[in-house]
């Protein structure tokens, strides 16, 4: 009986983890959806720039293995530092949210890249510190960082050519 209520338990923390970051994801693409049609459709963008199709699989992937990360370093909770790690990661998935509010919400790609570079100094000092927790952790922010600096890259090309 105890092998199951911890089960549950493990199950739930895990489940609460993945629709934390899935969350951020929703919030985000309130101010996403409602830009693309007309003022992102009218942006001049870079040859790499991937259909729009490709965004929301990805983007709904990458949630979810944020949340596994987060699960995983919880999991480790009493190991040194694992509060700073957890603030970082709350921070990087805050400035997650606040890219789609800068750049599609306010329209401006140079708000958006400011945000974004600041994710990704934040995202790399989350990866560190997931990484003392728990080496999976960590690893498994990498593709999110990845694809963060693609998206930084798409960012910039955006903002020069427009």
């Amino acid at each position: 009986m105890v092998m199951k209520h911890a089960n549950f338990r493990e199950a739930f923390k895990l489940v609460a983890c993945v629709l934390l970051c899935q969350l951020a994801g929703v919030l985000g693409s309130i101010f996403t959806l409602q830009s693309i049609p007309a003022w992102y459709a009218s942006l001049n963008k870079p040859f790499f720039t991937p259909p729009g199709w490709v965004f929301g699989p990805v983007w709904v992937t990458l949630y979810a293995i944020m949340g596994v990360s987060l699960y995983l370093a919880w999991k480790e909770n009493r190991k040194k530092g694992a509060s700073r790690a957890y603030a970082f990661f709350g921070v990087q998935l805050a400035l997650n949210a606040l890219w789609s509010v800068a750049f599609f919400g306010l329209r401006s790609p140079l708000y958006g890249l400011a945000t974004i570079i600041l994710l990704l100094a934040v995202l790399a000092l989350t990866i560190r510190e997931f990484h003392r927790i728990s080496r999976t952790a960590g690893l498994l922010l990498v593709p999110y960082l990845a694809w963060c600096c693609f998206a930084a890259l798409l960012n910039l090309a955006v903002f020069l050519m427009n």
